[in-house]
């Protein structure tokens, strides 16, 4: 089964949980802190595995957790990193995300590798807060959370050259002629179900890569037929073929299938029209090709045509020349521009808090991805650590925009599923 375009969630691993101990050995008088670091939890990397050539292995796979890292122990004992989720995908694998539409990896070489979604940090220790002030903490940190993402996996084929056409054509007999890709053939509409994928040998040390794409309709850009599907596979090619049923067997124009696949790929992408194009005219042993071809020249002068009979074995040579001559003077472009992808986006220069305060069902509920990780690593265990949250939470500016928003002694405060008293 071909699958080429899944939506899965990603937990990536918690961090470990710091230790809170002190040293007890004998004849160590005051001994101080001596409590580990958890370990790191797991990261989510998509990996490219050169045999792989669809993402069915995902597709049962809508939601992948990483493991938590280890607690840290007394003694000051680490504790273990995690082990990272590895996910193969193929050659050609998008990876979007959901809520911000941004790319967070195109992988298109055999050696790509991507951290998707990251592992929380290990929590500290109580021996990683001693300082001259507090040299014996009574407190330890969670572990942070590893990251959330939904995201788009995406398979856009890495092929040179793409095969278009309205259905039963020829393309699929076309590329079983030259390449060794063996694709269903048969005398009925949409035989190919799939985009099949062909290796042309030119010479001993030159080729391409031939994507042979299921055959397009009216209205394919808009839904109709699997053209919908598809058409995205022809974003990487270098170069367009329409392969043109040159005898208007099946009672159509050519020179009016030419235009609506055209069409087509305009209203799917409009800068698939800036490809270089030409047009291969098959079935021209059939009665009538001849004829066609003539007034066909007649209407598009400026797009090479190459004649051929796919069944036949008849020119094709010339046209497998022409794309590998055309293919050398054409350099491969990256899909999409810089500010399309996630890393693109390095800082946020508005002049914003990192929380907001709202005030629901007479509680205030401050939201904000800094102060819920600040809530999720304190454990409180001792006052010391209670103390620590609420320095935290006025070093950010909460307690001033309180203040600011109206709260009064005694209000209830809400973070997450956690509430507590204000004091002014």
């Amino acid at each position: 089964m071909f699958v080429d375009e899944v939506t899965i969630e990603l937990f990536a691993g918690d961090g470990g949980n710091g230790c809170m101990a002190f040293r007890r050995e004998k004849f160590i008088p005051m001994g101080g802190p001596y409590g580990g670091n958890g370990g790191k939890g797991s990261d989510i990397i998509f990996e490219v595995d050169e045999g792989l050539n669809t993402l069915i292995d995902l597709r049962y796979k809508r939601v992948i957790k990483g493991d938590k890292g280890q607690n840290g122990e007394g003694k000051a004992k680490q504790g273990a990193n995690a082990k990272d989720i590895i996910i193969k995908v193929p050659l050609g694998t998008v990876i979007t995300d959901t809520d911000t539409n941004l790319i967070i990896a195109d992988l298109t070489k055999k050696e790509d590798r991507c951290i998707v979604a990251f592992g929380g940090r290990g929590g500290r220790g109580n021996m990683a807060f001693a300082t001259r002030s507090n040299p014996a903490p009574a407190f330890a940190e969670n572990g942070e959370p590893g990251e959330y993402k939904k995201v788009k996996v995406e398979l856009k084929l890495l092929a040179d050259v793409g095969l278009v056409g309205m259905p039963s054509v020829g393309k699929s007999t076309l590329i079983s002629q030259i390449s060794a890709s063996k694709p269903k053939i048969a005398a009925y509409h949409f035989t190919t179900l799939t985009p099949n994928l062909g290796v042309v040998r030119v010479s001993e040390n030159k080729s391409f890569v031939v994507a042979d794409l299921p055959g397009l309709i009216e209205g394919a850009s808009l839904g109709e037929g699997l053209g919908d599907r598809f058409l995205k596979h022809i974003e990487r090619t270098r170069i367009i073929a329409h392969v043109i049923d040159m005898s208007g067997f099946e009672g159509r124009n050519p020179y009016d299938d030419y235009r609506m696949i055209n069409q087509e790929l305009k209203q799917f992408n409009s800068h698939l029209l800036d490809k270089p194009q030409i047009i291969i005219a098959n079935k021209m042993d059939m009665d009538g090709a001849e004829e066609n071809l003539k007034v066909f020249q007649t209407k598009v002068k400026d797009i090479p045509i190459y004649p051929i009979s796919a069944m036949k074995k008849e020119g094709l040579q010339p046209v497998i020349h022409a794309l590998s001559d055309k293919l050398d003077t054409i350099q491969k472009e990256p899909l999409y521009e810089e500010q399309q992808f996630e890393s693109h986006i390095l800082y946020q220069f508005k002049n914003e808090l990192p929380f907001t305060v709202t005030k629901e069902d007479n509680v205030w509920v401050i939201r904000g991805k800094d102060v819920e990780k600040l809530l999720r690593m304190t454990r409180f265990t001792t006052d010391e650590a209670a103390a620590r949250f609420a320095n935290k939470l006025r070093k950010m500016g909460i307690d001033d925009k309180l203040r600011e928003m109206g709260a009064l002694d005694g209000d209830t405060v809400r973070i997450l599923d956690f509430e507590f008293e204000y004091r002014l």
